[in-house]
């Protein structure tokens, strides 16, 4: 715990000062009633019942000053709350590798079903873009809250030849941050490898200020979650598609799917091995400050989404907590009150 004003931590030396004020008065007062020839006398200054009692309401009054005293210092923590809203984009491999029944009943069977009960989970303030991508990429459903398109959106996947993964990583930046300045066209469509370094530069037709990268990770308003077996064919390159996510403080959660062995599948009359590669997907997460994760089986794909909904809608940050802190100590104060009145018929 971090106090944003520890100058008022000075305050606590009045703890150690009213304990011995209230150990004076307590000497003083014995002293007091031993002039008194009448042991019930006594016996009626000392307190009646339980000695403990006399001294649990001063000490939860005092714990209530402490506490109020570091509220006064405003203190802040490290904690985990639901996000406000957030933007979540599901790119999807929508390539004839999908196909692969090393997952049953296919790939692209469980990555649909596991979609549906992702989006059907979230809370409602979250909105969720989906872009599909297989020899180029393009936007399925814009970012909405409107859980009815979003899974007839899902419905209307069409398997296609080829997997441009940095297709895919570009159209959903570009998709969750549409002010960005993304020259989309020219990323993809591009005719030599020097146009997909420049991914990590703004156009400077529509950007005059200077670009400055982000901490990767940093953005907290969304992000992207990449579900494919990982083996890009064509298009940029998936490793700098994320270094300018990763710029943009954009985080990628990587899904690969299939087994890394894989299996043959046949697409409209070829036939070819499809295996999962990892390294790429893992490379993607780690540039980003996402997370990766395998799903070997249906079943495994559901718990994906199931930890990623549980991320995504969580968000851990530094917070005051100096409300809770209050709130602490008014409870305190209370009981001590109570505790008099019941035990005493007086307050403290």
């Amino acid at each position: 715990m971090k106090f944003i004003w520890a100058e008022a931590l000075w305050l606590l030396l009045l703890v150690p000062a009213l304990v011995g004020l209230y150990l004076w008065l307590l000497r003083r007062k014995k002293k007091v009633a031993l002039k008194y020839a009448s042991l019930g006398i006594i016996r009626e200054a000392m307190g009646p019942g339980r000695p403990w009692r006399r001294h649990l309401p001063p000490a939860l009054l005092l714990l209530a000053l402490t506490a109020m005293i570091l509220a006064i210092a405003r203190p802040s923590a490290t904690i985990t709350l639901p996000a406000a809203r957030q933007t979540i984009i599901l790119a999807m491999d929508v390539s004839g590798s999908m196909r692969a029944r090393d997952i049953e009943p296919s790939r692209f069977e469980a990555m649909q079903a596991a979609a549906r009960k992702f989006i059907n989970e979230v809370p409602r303030n979250t909105k969720i873009g989906i872009i599909s991508f297989a020899g180029t990429a393009s936007v399925v459903q814009a970012p909405t809250e409107n859980k009815e398109d979003l899974l007839a959106s899902i419905e209307r996947f069409q398997l296609q030849r080829a997997t441009a993964i940095g297709s895919g990583i570009i159209v959903s930046l570009a998709t969750l941050l549409p002010d960005a300045g993304i020259e989309i066209a020219s990323l993809l469509y591009g005719d030599n490898a020097s146009r997909v370094r420049s991914l990590r530069e703004p156009a400077k037709k529509e950007e005059k200020k200077e670009f400055k990268p982000l901490p990767p990770g940093s953005y907290g308003a969304g992000a992207i979650i990449l579900l494919t077996d990982g083996q890009r064919t064509t298009g940029p390159d998936s490793i700098e598609a994320a270094k300018m996510a990763a710029d943009r403080g954009v985080r990628i959660f990587t899904v690969g799917l299939g087994t890394v062995s894989g299996e043959v599948v046949g697409f409209e009359g070829w036939s070819f091995r499809v295996r999962l590669d990892e390294e790429t997907l893992k490379q993607v997460a780690n540039l980003t400050r996402g997370e990766y994760f395998h799903a070997g089986s249906a079943t495994d794909l559901n718990k994906v989404y199931q930890t990623l909904n549980t991320r995504l809608i969580l968000e851990t940050k530094v917070t005051e907590v100096s409300a809770l802190v209050c709130a602490f100590a008014a409870l305190l104060a209370l009981a001590a009150g109570v505790l008099s009145l019941v035990w005493f018929d007086r307050i403290l």
